[in-house]
């Protein structure tokens, strides 16, 4: 939005032209969303607290748990808040993929929002019915697939782009509608059953998203482009003001989130920035690249399919808990510990991916 007024404004005072700079624009975001998450965190918390919108914790997770019912939950929606307002005042609001984007992204934490009111507010413990959210999740990430596929202008939008390799781009066609749903509705799942210690989601949320913008950068730059042999997708530069107000509202949130939390994310957060780290890889191709560094995430989506499956087939459980950071608070890790730890893990992995720019 401020760059057209900016534009404007430079027809006068050439000053004003500096705002065309995309990583002026990105500071701007972030900052503009930190100072949001910070300034209306408190309010917010001591509103959720005032209609008691607490989080429920379960009977048989650790003990070390039970002293957190009845903080409060559906945090996530101040993430929201503040990525959305910071992308509208920064960004080029006629960049498709902004929109497309910003979209999904809300969209998906109004799903988050429902399950969290039935649960915290309706207190009905299941929540929005797995069906249901299935369903939403399901025709939100279709659309967004299709509209990626509909509104794509050259053959290396919709391709796969196998990391290492300078020359390998495998055609999808339509089939780049079914990676797409794939990825946005497999990555909104894998955040939200990761986020379930203080600070353990949002991190590596943030450090993946960083990572990101650098790859979408790059991929919207057509020298840099062409030096690193990634494809050049004119327009994806400007997802690094999205990018970067995802990266301030986090580090925001982190604030409150962090150990021992105020404050929790809920579904409202999880499911949307889970949403929004796949919409942005697949935008970028770097759909392998994402796999690797959010392998926090893929660890614990892992961990709970190989429970349920090998109790539903044996009997038994491979872990104490899934998803996995409970299992390793059941052996004795205190909460902390498993924190860093993950989030050092998240560290190396999103090293690797920022590698397989440069090794091809």
């Amino acid at each position: 939005m401020l760059v057209w007024v900016a534009e404007f404004l430079a027809q006068y005072f050439s000053i004003f032209s500096v705002f065309q700079y995309l990583t002026l624009r990105a500071i701007f975001g972030v900052l503009t969303a930190l100072v949001i998450s910070l300034v209306v965190g408190p309010v917010m918390i001591r509103k959720l607290s005032y209609y008691q919108i607490g989080q429920a914790v379960r009977d048989d997770g650790p003990e070390s748990h039970f002293s957190k019912a009845g903080t409060p939950t559906m945090g996530g929606a101040l993430i929201l808040v503040a990525i959305a307002v910071s992308t509208l005042l920064w960004s080029d609001l006629s960049n498709r993929y902004v929109l497309i984007t910003l979209a999904t992204t809300l969209l998906f934490g109004a799903i988050g929002w429902v399950d969290d009111w039935r649960k915290v507010v309706e207190r009905n413990p299941k929540g929005l019915p797995a069906r249901w959210k299935y369903l939403w999740q399901s025709v939100f990430g279709l659309a967004a697939a299709w509209l990626l596929y509909e509104t794509a202008q050259t053959v290396d939008e919709t391709a796969l782009i196998v990391p290492l390799f300078k020359e390998v781009a495998i055609p999808l066609g339509a089939g780049f509608i079914v990676l797409t749903y794939l990825v946005i509705v497999g990555s909104s799942n894998a955040v939200n059953l990761t986020d379930g210690l203080d600070g353990l989601a949002i991190m590596p949320t943030v450090m993946v998203g960083g990572a990101l913008a650098i790859f979408a950068y790059l991929s919207g730059h057509v020298k840099f482009a062409e030096y690193l042999h990634i494809p050049y997708l004119p327009g994806t530069g400007e997802l690094i003001i999205f990018l970067g107000a995802l990266v301030g509202a986090g580090l925001g949130f982190l604030w409150f989130n962090t150990y021992p939390a105020q404050v929790f994310m809920g579904d409202v957060g999880a499911l949307a920035l889970g949403a929004a780290l796949g919409v942005v890889a697949v935008i970028v191709r770097q759909e392998i690249v994402l796999f690797v560094m959010g392998g926090v995430f893929v660890m614990e989506t892992v961990s709970v399919i190989l429970q349920v499956a090998s109790f539903k087939l044996t009997g038994r459980r491979i872990f104490r808990m899934a998803p996995l950071h409970h299992h390793f608070e059941l052996k004795g890790w205190p909460e902390p510990r498993v924190i860093v730890r993950f989030w050092v893990i998240t560290v190396v992995l999103v090293l690797v991916g920022l590698a397989t720019l440069k090794i091809r």
